[in-house]
């Protein structure tokens, strides 16, 4: 029995709520053969019994071109449709309100609420000038939460390594200012790291650690064979 599929070539072909489910599947399951199979039914949408009957030549073919998808290069989108509704990405970081980062700090980090933080990163456009625009108001990331689960998996990957790197760049930034401050030394050795045995100099390799240690994605244990 020949099964009629239809397997992404892009990763704009695959929402965030699809890549939701198949992360939520794939850290809890160490069985290669099952990964697979729940891969080719939620990426290619079909039913796990009819990607049981697919080739296990076939299988390992389609999930390597899969995988091969997600080790590109992911760069920020500032915009894109749903339909017919333009999102654009927060036009000044430097203006972000409070609610808008607490929000977005609860979520950025967890792939199961990722759709929550997309809807604080994107909003609707309401004006446009050729590159520059305006976005809708921020009034909770509830507003355009389930719409942000058709968002495409490369501009959610895009943004969140953006954040990423923004994150590394300031940890960086901070380890050298920490390092470089006599002044700021001083003080915290004369003080709490210090009567606690700690030191700035293992407090600056606690922090080196911290940046070689982060991870953009959870380790998914398993291979294709």
């Amino acid at each position: 029995m020949k099964i009629q599929i239809t397997i992404p070539t892009s990763l704009d072909e695959i929402t965030l709520e699809q890549y939701q489910k198949f992360l939520s599947i794939a850290k809890d399951n160490p069985d290669g053969e099952f990964i697979q199979h729940k891969m080719v039914e939620i990426f290619c949408n079909i039913d796990l019994k009819d990607a049981a009957k697919i080739s296990y030549k076939d299988v390992n073919e389609i999930t390597t071109n899969l995988s091969n998808l997600f080790t590109q290069k992911y760069e920020l989108k500032k915009t894109f449709k749903l339909g017919d509704t333009e999102f654009g990405f927060i036009t000044n970081l430097d203006e972000i309100t409070l609610g808008e980062y607490t929000d977005l700090d609860k979520y950025i980090s967890d792939w199961d609420m990722m759709h929550n933080a997309m809807a604080v990163l994107y909003r609707p456009i309401t004006k446009k000038l050729k590159d520059k625009y305006q976005i809708e108001e921020y009034n909770g990331s509830y507003t355009y939460c389930d719409a942000m689960k058709f968002a495409p998996v490369d501009v959610v990957l895009g943004a969140v390594v953006f954040f990423y790197t923004l994150g590394n760049e300031l940890l960086k930034s901070t380890i050298v200012y920490l390092e470089n401050n006599k002044e700021f030394q001083n003080i915290v050795n004369n003080h709490n790291l210090e009567v606690n045995g700690v030191g700035i100099h293992h407090s600056m390799l606690l922090l080196k650690e911290m940046l070689e240690d982060l991870k953009i994605f959870p380790e998914l244990d398993y291979q294709l064979h």
